[in-house]
């Protein structure tokens, strides 16, 4: 089963360059967003990656957390 994070997305960019980056995941079928009063959810497509790239985001996902990536990402489940 998949986990499902809520969190805040902490970067060290601007928020339009955040916003661009977004939007370049979302226009290639990476995330889906949903947007919610002033709020923006994005959600990993991971089933549908997985389905046509197996075990790379496994992969990928390993790689970061054995490099300490998104550590600033706070989160909660």
């Amino acid at each position: 089963m998949a986990r499902t994070w809520l969190g805040e997305l902490r970067t060290r960019v601007g928020k339009s360059t955040l916003s661009h980056h977004l939007k370049v995941l979302r226009d290639a079928g990476i995330t889906r967003t949903r947007q919610e009063g002033t709020r923006c959810f994005v959600q990993l497509r991971r089933t549908d990656l997985d389905t046509r790239f197996p075990h790379l985001m496994a992969a990928l996902l390993s790689v970061a957390a054995a490099d300490r990536i998104g550590e600033d990402v706070t989160a909660t489940k």
